[in-house]
């Protein structure tokens, strides 16, 4: 039988991430090829954007409120993106030329002028920027990831912010889009005993914000829905069956030469000597920024 790679929690337990649960709840196959097998995937341009929107907005705060402008964000870009090429020289393979380079660059600019007009980061000081943050659930199940941004007031009331660099979703998509702040508010939940009082997705790619405010009795239906995942995984891991889930999202798949679905083979499942855990860490993709720890 075949064991998932990868690094155990720190409580020696399986662990979860809401970009892993994601992939899953998206297409088992797609959770088999990036924990399992850890197939590589090339850079995209959108992706490579996004990781370059946030670490200019994570910097901005670096700067005194008076300083925070459109200017200085703008100001920021060129070295970011050096030092994101520097420690993936694949990115450079994004563009066909300079001119292509300089178009990217320009639109990873205008989702930062689009930012300011949804926020005054003049007046926000984070408590915390990409967070690190870990709960333990009593299944067992360590609940882990990044938060892009946590503003917690003088009074005490916690705002988990997610930056986007897409659109916002229909609004029969919502919920899913939510179901990754959820998460996170879960973990600050177990972790701190209080419930966040607003999840913010900034959407940068058209300028919309999504708001919501959890009570206790959402993230209790949230971390049931979990473990359910949890169990979910752990039951294909068991049988191997990691079928694909045709959908729209498939147009955007690395994977489709590999897919049955686009007339592929998965490679054969790896195996490993020893026991089989009943779910390993699914890691996180490699984050450029800064960690701060929440335990």
């Amino acid at each position: 039988m075949s064991e998932v790679p990868g690094d155990a929690s720190e409580h020696g337990g399986p662990s979860l991430s809401p970009s892993r649960a994601a992939d899953f709840m998206t297409c088992p196959l797609l959770y088999r090829f990036r924990v399992i097998d850890r197939l590589p995937e090339p850079p995209s341009p959108a992706a490579a954007r996004g990781t370059l929107v946030h670490a200019v907005l994570e910097r901005l705060f670096d700067e005194p409120a008076s300083g925070r402008t459109p200017a200085a964000a703008r100001t920021l870009l060129a070295p970011q993106w050096e030092r994101l090429a520097t420690a993936e020289p694949r990115m450079h393979e994004l563009f066909g030329d300079d001119a292509e380079r300089l178009a990217w660059l320009d639109e990873a600019a205008r989702m930062l002028d689009r930012y300011f007009t949804l926020e005054d980061p003049s007046r926000i000081e984070p408590s915390h920027r990409e967070m690190s943050v870990r709960a333990l659930l009593a299944s067992g199940l360590t609940l882990r990831g990044y938060i892009d941004r946590l503003d917690i007031a003088p009074t005490g009331e916690i705002r988990i912010v997610d930056y986007k660099t897409g659109t916002a979703p229909r609004e029969e998509y919502e919920a899913r889009a939510l179901f990754q702040m959820k998460f996170y508010a879960v973990v600050l939940w177990r972790t701190l005993g209080t419930v966040p009082r607003l999840l913010q997705l900034i959407y940068l790619g058209n300028g919309e914000i999504v708001r919501y405010s959890p009570d206790e009795a959402d993230l209790l239906a949230t971390e049931r829905k979990i473990n359910a995942l949890w169990q979910a995984i752990a039951r294909a891991q068991a049988s191997g069956d990691w079928r694909p889930h045709q959908s729209k999202l498939c147009d955007w798949c690395s994977y489709q030469a590999l897919c049955p679905v686009f007339g592929g083979t998965p490679p054969p499942l790896p195996t490993m000597e020893g026991p089989v855990p009943t779910l390993p860490e699914s890691p996180e993709p490699p984050h450029p920024a800064t960690e701060a720890t929440a335990v």
